[in-house]
């Protein structure tokens, strides 16, 4: 057993523009976040991942930035951010930043320079390019729609966004670029923050041969080329030996394209890289067509199977990661429940008895749902609103069917203001918030929760115990159960080290469900549940959305 820090803590995920204004803007910022640290700190997690919170015309919500070493405004100062820092390591609370250096802005000085002349010296930390026959270098698609292509007319090039065309990708092939972005890193750390949660990160080393894709609608795929490149362990391991590695920090790699086969490599027990990676397998479940933008629902035999394989297919050889949602998903308990506060217990029953590191998103532990906005105008994601001129506008989708669409996809869903209680705006803002607040605040709030002891909030906070206390739910080895069963995933937990054993049963449906106990359950202990019963034995019907962990 190999015991880290990072390994046994509880990740908690801020949005900082929805999570708590103090100055009436609209806006949530950096003392909003400080203002509710004793909340967190009740709660029980013990890092906190913020979103960018450094400089940024916010063309993407803060993953556009312009200066890498100054807050934005909007969020506050330097000095707001070092008050929160130092009050959170007070509470024994740790701070991870986000880390965006796929892209800059195109507002970063850098690319102001870079796009000036072709002999600029900051024309090789950005991806320029002539065209082709009059068109784009290659027939790649931007992820936000569009050609990942922009022509620049001042030195009739074309420059690469893989994302907006105000996000262009640096060249990580010029060492300049490595130098810059390793010193920006150290002084974070010199600065005293705990980890980078490091954004796209398997996107930073593409094929310089810049290939056709294969073309999926109306662009090429350039995936192949730019998702697990060439050079991208190469790099990762420079910044391991040159700044990763002289901290006690914690670093997790968003690393859209990791495989259970690839990830070792990210994230391997030999530490040249990263400690753990982000992997999207069941996010993606249920995406059709048109990609994410389908009103499917996702297949529970998939997902049970995806959670198992990353389960065994790491133990031993990497650290896992465990999420339902972030900022880029729609909320968990509307995705894979009901909206229920059943099923919101029942999603972190599993999320927190799993082995890896779970991260919860601002609102789940309140059982947050998804806003299901009626009106394009509720909509600030540019992602959403882009998908929704492109995929209508091509006649590839009709207006009411995306409108659904978003209503069960969109980013938007997950930032939406946290509810603090049943006052206006639900305690987020004296002002007017950048998006709506999801109208069910009156009953999903955290004010009300933490007086009733059965709330969804109450119930995060007694697994966060739970977890805490029992080494074997951290570092236990999974054997998965009742694998053909249609609507349950259930697991052995197992610890040779300290001789703990756990059975954990969630009934993902909401209809009741056949599950067998174990005969070596026979007599165990009931640790926690979403029924108030005691230890269940024998042939037993799993209530819609029950969820119980055992202990022999």
């Amino acid at each position: 057993m190999d015991r880290k820090w990072w390994k046994e803590s509880i990740v908690y995920q801020i949005y900082p523009s929805s999570f708590q204004d103090s100055d009436g803007d609209g806006i949530g910022d950096l003392n909003g976040i400080r203002s509710r640290l004793d909340y967190l700190k009740d709660l029980g997690v013990n890092v906190l991942w913020l979103c960018p919170v450094m400089d940024s015309p916010m063309d993407d919500n803060g993953y556009d930035i312009s200066n890498y070493q100054a807050i934005n405004p909007r969020f506050g100062t330097m000095e707001d951010f070092d008050a929160l820092l130092a009050e959170a390591h007070q509470r024994g609370i740790r701070i991870v930043m986000d880390l965006v250096v796929n892209h800059s802005s195109d507002e970063h000085p850098w690319f102001i320079e870079s796009r000036k002349s072709v002999d600029n010296p900051y024309r090789d930390y950005y991806i320029w390019k002539p065209g082709k026959d009059g068109h784009e270098p290659n027939n790649w698609g931007a992820s936000f729609g569009g050609s990942a292509w922009k022509y620049d007319p001042q030195t009739d090039m074309y420059y690469l966004h893989l994302f907006s065309p105000k996000q262009p990708d640096l060249n990580w092939e010029n060492p300049k670029v490595r130098d810059e972005v390793f010193n920006m890193m150290t002084w974070w750390f010199d600065k005293g923050i705990d980890g980078f949660r490091m954004d796209v990160i398997s996107m930073i080393s593409k094929d310089q041969r810049f290939p056709d894709g294969e073309k999926h609608g109306l662009y090429g795929n350039g995936g192949p080329y730019y998702v697990n490149g060439p050079r991208i362990h190469e790099f990762l391991q420079e910044m391991n030996r040159r700044v990763l590695s002289k901290y006690d920090i914690m670093t997790v790699g968003e690393t859209p394209g990791a495989t259970v086969e690839n990830a070792p490599q990210y994230a391997g027990l030999d530490g040249k890289e990263l400690n753990m990676v982000f992997q999207f397998d069941h996010v993606g479940i249920g995406d059709g067509p048109l990609g994410k933008w389908t009103t499917q629902r996702y297949d529970f035999m998939q997902l049970k199977k995806i959670l198992s394989h990353w389960q065994t297919g790491l133990d031993g050889k990497a650290w896992n990661s465990l999420f339902w949602d972030n900022h880029d998903q729609p909320r968990a308990a509307s995705r894979w429940g009901d909206d229920s506060p059943l099923s919101a217990k029942m999603l972190a029953t599993c999320l927190l008895s799993l082995q890896g590191t779970p991260y919860i998103y601002e609102g789940d532990e309140l059982g947050m749902t998804n806003a299901y906005f009626k009106d394009l105008s509720q909509y600030r994601d540019i992602e959403s609103l882009n998908a929704f001129k492109e995929l209508t506008g091509a006649g590839l989708i009709s207006a009411d069917e995306m409108m659904e669409c978003l209503a069960l996809r969109s980013r938007d869903n997950a930032r939406t203001p946290v509810q603090w209680d049943d006052s206006p705006n639900a305690g987020f803002t004296t002002g007017t918030p950048w998006i709506e607040v999801n109208p069910n605040y009156t009953a999903i709030n955290a004010a009300a929760e933490e007086k009733d002891p059965d709330s969804v909030l109450n119930y995060y906070k007694q697994m966060i115990t739970l977890r805490k206390s029992h080494l074997g739910l951290i570092y236990g080895s999974f054997q998965h159960l009742a694998e053909e069963n249609p609507q349950v995933f259930a697991y052995r937990r197992t610890l040779a080290e300290t001789g703990e054993n756990y059975l954990i049963a969630c009934n993902f449906s909401d209809q009741d469900a056949a599950f067998t106990i174990p005969a070596d359950f026979a007599r165990a202990r009931r640790l926690i549940g979403n029924y108030p019963d005691t230890a269940p034995t024998g042939a037993v019907t799993l209530r819609p959305y029950e969820a119980f962990v055992l202990q022999k």
